[in-house]
């Protein structure tokens, strides 16, 4: 089972493309353009990028060329409709690992995906740490004073994005917004119960490292 991205502003292409990777055992989230794609990339983790050419906002070139700037390796696959020699080397030379053109065969497009996660990884590891807290995002690996903590996904996923953006406030609809995917069943309650219970598994007996600010959200804090 992997976890990909999948960017792709056709909405019937999107439907079906997810169906399918989700029928092959797969955890995958949807994007529609460009902006809230990378957006997405620098706050998550993925094992696969599936990403069309032609976005609204930023273009998946853009996409791509600013994911790799970051040092961002993860394998990407792009989706497009121009078939030309030089389309395909700009794609490959910006840095996309495979090249499918469109209108695709389902079954092609399983068969690059399966090629793509079988390759080694080169994903640069980073690991995120605050206070005594660390998390390795590539091991799905979260340490308290060298600890493991064992956090459900969604646990997990709240605690990266926090940590990602350390002393920002975020209410329980932006949280929502960026976290969870927009087909989940979720309402702000599930937030605040949420980080309820993340904070039980990773305070211990001292202070609290996510902090409520009155009136507006949640923000992570670590001691000095």
């Amino acid at each position: 089972m992997a976890k990909i991205l999948l960017v792709e502003d056709d909405t019937n292409l999107a439907s079906t493309v997810e169906d399918a990777i989700r029928f092959e055992g797969h955890i995958v989230d949807h994007a529609s353009d460009g902006q809230t794609a990378l957006e997405t990339l620098f706050i998550s983790t993925y094992e696969l990028i599936i990403l069309d050419w032609e976005l609204p906002l930023l273009s998946g070139i853009e996409v791509l060329t600013k994911l790799r700037a970051k040092g961002n390796s993860t394998p990407v696959l792009m989706l497009t409709g121009k078939d030309s020699i030089s389309d395909k080397l700009t794609g490959l030379y910006g840095g996309a690992d495979d090249y499918l053109t469109k209108p695709f065969n389902m079954h092609e497009l399983k068969a690059r995906i399966v090629a793509l996660l079988r390759r080694p990884s080169r994903q640069v590891a980073v690991t995120l740490q605050a206070g005594d807290l660390t998390l390795d995002p590539s091991r799905t690996l979260v340490l308290k004073n060298g600890v493991e903590i064992s956090l459900a996904r969604m646990e997990f996923a709240v605690l990266e994005f926090l940590m990602r953006n350390p002393g920002q406030v975020f209410s329980s609809e932006a949280l929502l917004e960026r976290v969870w995917s927009a087909e989940s069943d979720r309402t702000p309650q599930t937030v605040r119960s949420l980080i309820k219970k993340l904070r039980t598994k990773i305070d211990g007996d001292g202070p609290s490292i996510i902090h409520n600010v009155y009136g507006f959200g949640y923000k992570l804090e670590a001691p000095q």
